[in-house]
This record gives C-alpha cells, sequence and structure tokens, in this order.
C-alpha cells in the first residue's frame, strides 16, 4: 500500500464494476474495501444467471475486463471452456460471472491484503466512511458508489400476488405454471431474459409484452460490422438534422454498421450536448437508440423469432395509466392510438428495466437531503463532473465521492455495457491512485 494513502478506497457495490476497480486498484498497489449486499463478489444481477440460455449482448472478443488487455476473456475461455472461444461468439452470462470472480480472486493472490471484502449493506455515506446495518463504520480516504442497477419499479391497486415485480429474485418465476398466459411490462432485454427462462422450465403458454411503442430489440448480425465514416453533419448541429442524416446514411450502409460508428464516440456526443438536447433525445429518441444499440445474440434473436412465429408472442403499445392485480389475476389499463384498452392474465412480470431514481434510494437521497449532491437536470441520477465525482447542490464537486457503472449514466450515458464501464474503471484507478 501507498504509504501517503494509509487508508483505503471504499467501494459501495460488489458487482463488476466495484470488483473490477477494486482489482484495478491493488494491480496499481492501492487498498480497497469492497462492500457487497449479497452473498457472492463479482458477480451482480447480470451475471448471476445460472441458465446458460441467458447470453452476453456483446461479442466475447470485446468483454476483456481489462482496458490494456483487449484478448483476457477469449484467453480465460481458451483455458477453460474451449468450445466457447470465439471471438464473434456470445458466450453465457454465467461464464463471463466466473471469469470476473476468477480475475478477482487472481489479483487477490498476487497483491495480498489490497481488498478486503464484506458482505453487508451500506445505508449511507458519512464523510470519506460508509456506515453499515450493523452500525460498523469503514473510513477510507474516498468512496465510490458502484451500487449497480436497481430492481425494477411497480405501483398496483388491490393485492399483488400476480405481480412479479423483480423477475431476478430467486425462484420468482417457478410459480408460473407450463400453460399460464403472462403479461409482460417493457419490451427490452429483461423481456427476453424473462422469456428465455420461462421456456427453460417447460412454459407453454402465450405471453403478450407492452410497452410505449413497441419496440423489439434488434439483433447482431453473425459477424462484426465494420464501422462508417461519419460526415460533419452526422455529429453536429439540430437533431432533428442529425436524425436524417443518420437515417440516410443506415439505408446506405446498414443501420448496423452506423451504430457501430456512433458506438466509440456516444460519450463525447453526450458531453457536448446541452441539457435541453439530452431531454429532447430521451423524450423522442431513446426507445429507437436502445433497441438499435443494446442488441440480441443471433441465436437468441432465433428464439424470439420461434415465438412470434407461433404467436405466443406478441406486443403491444401504449401508455400505462394503471396496473391492477387480485388474487387471481392481473390487469393492465392503457391508453393506445385506438383508446383505453385493458389485458388481463394470471401472471404480470415487470420488466420495465432498472428503476433508477436517486431521490429514493437510501444512500442517493441522504446524500441530496444534505446538500452533498444533486439530481442531474436529466432525472437520470446524480449530477456528476467529468471525473465521476458527486456534485454538491451549488454545483462544486465533491472532492472524496465518486460514482461508477450504471448509476452514473446522467453523466456519461453510456455506462452500462462493459466496454464502457471498463473504460470509466481505468481512468478512475488512475485518479485514485494519483
Amino acid at each position: 500500500m501507498n504509504d501517503a494513502s494509509p487508508l483505503p478506497v471504499v467501494i459501495i457495490g460488489g458487482g463488476f464494476s466495484g470488483a473490477m476497480l477494486a482489482a484495478r486498484l491493488a494491480e496499481r498497489g492501492q487498498a480497497s474495501v469492497l462492500i457487497e449486499r449479497g452473498d457472492i463478489i463479482g458477480l451482480g444481477v447480470a451475471y448471476s444467471t445460472l441458465n446458460d440460455a441467458h447470453r452476453l449482448n456483446v461479442r466475447a472478443g470485446r468483454m476483456s475486463a481489462v482496458a490494456d488487455r483487449p484478448d483476457d476473456f477469449i484467453d480465460w475461455l481458451a483455458a477453460h471452456y474451449t468450445q466457447q472461444a470465439d471471438p464473434d461468439g456470445f458466450a453465457p452470462r454465467r461464464l463471463y460471472g466466473l471469469y470476473v470472480r476468477d480475475r478477482l480472486a487472481a489479483v487477490e493472490a498476487a497483491h495480498p491484503g489490497l481488498i478486503r471484502r464484506i458482505c453487508g449493506a451500506a445505508i449511507a455515506v458519512d464523510g470519506r466512511s460508509a456506515i453499515l446495518s450493523t452500525g460498523e463504520r469503514l473510513e477510507g480516504r474516498a468512496v465510490v458508489l458502484a451500487t449497480g442497477n436497481p430492481a425494477p419499479r411497480t405501483t398496483p391497486t388491490g393485492e399483488d400476488g400476480r405481480i412479479i415485480a423483480n423477475p431476478w429474485t430467486p425462484d420468482a418465476l417457478t410459480p408460473i405454471q407450463a400453460d399460464d398466459d403472462v403479461l409482460i411490462l417493457g419490451a427490452g432485454l429483461t423481456m427476453v431474459d424473462v422469456l428465455l427462462t420461462l421456456s427453460s422450465q417447460g412454459w407453454r403458454g402465450r405471453a403478450t409484452a407492452v410497452s410505449r411503442r413497441g419496440l423489439l430489440p434488434r439483433a447482431h448480425s453473425p459477424h462484426h460490422d465494420a464501422p462508417i465514416d461519419l460526415p460533419p453533419e452526422a455529429l453536429t448541429g439540430p437533431l432533428s438534422a442529425r436524425l436524417a442524416t443518420a437515417r440516410r446514411l443506415a439505408e446506405t450502409h446498414g443501420w448496423r454498421r452506423l451504430m457501430e460508428a456512433y458506438r466509440p464516440i456516444t460519450l463525447d456526443l453526450w458531453r457536448a450536448a446541452a441539457d435541453a438536447e439530452r431531454a429532447r433525445f430521451l423524450r423522442h429518441l431513446r426507445p429507437w437508440w436502445d433497441v438499435h444499440r443494446h442488441r440480441l445474440a443471433p441465436e437468441i434473436a432465433a428464439e424470439l423469432d420461434r415465438l412470434l412465429v407461433e404467436r405466443r408472442l406478441t406486443f403491444g403499445a401504449g401508455r400505462i395509466r394503471s396496473v391492477e392485480a387480485s388474487a387471481e389475476a392481473a390487469a393492465l389499463h392503457l391508453t393506445t392510438r385506438d383508446g383505453p384498452q385493458t389485458l388481463s392474465a394470471p401472471w404480470l412480470i415487470d420488466c420495465t428495466g432498472p428503476g433508477h431514481d436517486a431521490t429514493t434510494a437510501p444512500l442517493t437521497a441522504d446524500l441530496i437531503a444534505q446538500g452533498r449532491a444533486r439530481l442531474a437536470a436529466s432525472g437520470l441520477g446524480l449530477d456528476l463532473d467529468q471525473a465521476g465525482r458527486v456534485l454538491h447542490a451549488d454545483g462544486t464537486p465533491d472532492l472524496d465521492l465518486y460514482v461508477l457503472g450504471p448509476p452514473a449514466r446522467a453523466a456519461f450515458w453510456e455506462t452500462v455495457a462493459v466496454p464502457d464501464i471498463r473504460q470509466r474503471i481505468e481512468a478512475l484507478a488512475a485518479r485514485l491512485a494519483a
């Protein structure tokens, strides 16, 4: 440990972001305390699945956890799961979780004493310390919030026994019988995972997925799509003009090549956008961005197509007015283009994705109440500077408090996928080690 910095970095959250930051800090000779409320460190929600039908949504060749070792994951697969070591393939997420845990363990063995694991719940941040639910205080020289994706939110009226509010809780889907129909709130990647889980447990029923616009996630092509060169008019000027240019480019070169061109510069474009531009993007373009940017493995898309062909999966579009539940069924009340509509089924599953709300999450709500943090204008989370430091209510940066991973999306937008998070880890580790 650096003698000039005897205190460790306190990391709240032991999923991919927190665990890999701890590993990178240790490789730089820096100590950390890694706090995880669950039983297993290194997995988080995404990589804790045991179902091999749940695949990575990024090609294995891009999934190294280490910025300066791009083949690290592929090399690990070659050593442990040879048949999966295809850089263009989409490995099971279960294997990626094992890789993350192996990397953390290997770093701990190579740098003994620099990573301290704590299984417990952090309920508050006080100065440069984390306060656990047990009352224990863990002091550091900086605190990093790497709390990952929170559970989705559903607000039902009546009984909620027929509503599965968080499909990621253990055995959440086991009450669904083989022939039960289901309503799914949300039509993104969580919906796809839920359908795969149901199919693997012998489900034969029908599903109706409802989202605001009824869009279906797109698929990756079998091989990597080379990016095109973006002209200036695709990068600057009014959003409407940029969108028109992007549509023309997609028609000429294909939308996948267009998205590959935008991918490396998305952060720069987000940072350069004014609050009003970000608000317009989130209000009008975000659903289309999401379905083209966050794609499915080809084999998973084929399974989705099978359900569509068999008419076991249908999509609806509308604004959710309310959700009701009784002991026998759940009902979804919508406003659609054709007017009010009510859908019902034995089960309703919330697949709307993470319920990010910094004003209600205990850790961040307390920071906001203290004036130590403030909500970003976009409403996506805490307001941060370009280093990922929390901004006080008056806009000054907190020198000791950082946010990493999905909770930092207000400042960095694309901060949910490994290729993006590992760049943030590298920058943050360098800063904390300086």
